[in-house]
């Protein structure tokens, strides 16, 4: 059977991780450039590259979240205490593996629903969905763990700015799937 003009082949399973990944690199990049724009304009003097992979951690105290999670994970699995050294590159390996899981899984669910069925298109509208899901999760995890205090304890504008990065982070993964997928 011969596909018309107009009718799209679906992408394999793999090809719709692949791109999805790729994309999830471009959101968490933009992301990036956000909070990276705003820590400038509240007085912050690293150079982006210095910023973005955690030049001054060199111990899990002063880590992130993502440090943190890494640590619980692999300390749990393997039964070791981790050295302090370790801290930075687990921030950077955990925050960008986040983002990439982010995306694979931003673009299984883009190629998943026919588009003859109404569902959600591999754009802006499901890019969204893939931020805020990202940040729901991210409170919903991570306040349990007691990495996050619970989201009603945190301010509006501060709920906010999260918030807001992460909708640019789905709207850069949207966009950049959706790049990747034209024929």
């Amino acid at each position: 059977m011969k596909m018309s003009d107009t009718t799209r082949q679906r992408p394999t399973p793999i090809a719709a991780l692949t791109k999805g990944a790729l994309a999830g690199i471009a959101g968490t990049l933009a992301m990036d450039l956000l909070w990276y724009q705003r820590y400038r304009r509240d007085g912050g003097k690293d150079a982006f590259y210095d910023w973005e992979f955690s030049s001054g951690i060199t111990n899990y105290e002063q880590a992130a979240a993502p440090a943190q999670v890494g640590k619980r994970l692999v300390e749990g699995y393997l039964q070791t205490e981790l050295p302090d050294s370790s801290a930075r590159p687990m921030n950077n390996v955990v925050h960008w593996a986040t983002g990439t899981l982010w995306g694979a899984l931003h673009g299984l669910l883009a190629t998943s629903v026919p588009a003859e069925s109404g569902g959600p298109r591999p754009g802006a509208s499901l890019g969204l969905a893939t931020g805020v899901s990202a940040w729901g999760a991210s409170y919903a995890m991570l306040a349990p763990a007691k990495l996050y205090k619970p989201i009603w304890e945190y301010p509006p504008p501060v709920l906010w700015k999260d918030l807001s990065a992460h909708l640019l982070y789905g709207l850069g993964t949207g966009a950049a799937f959706r790049a990747l997928s034209i024929h």
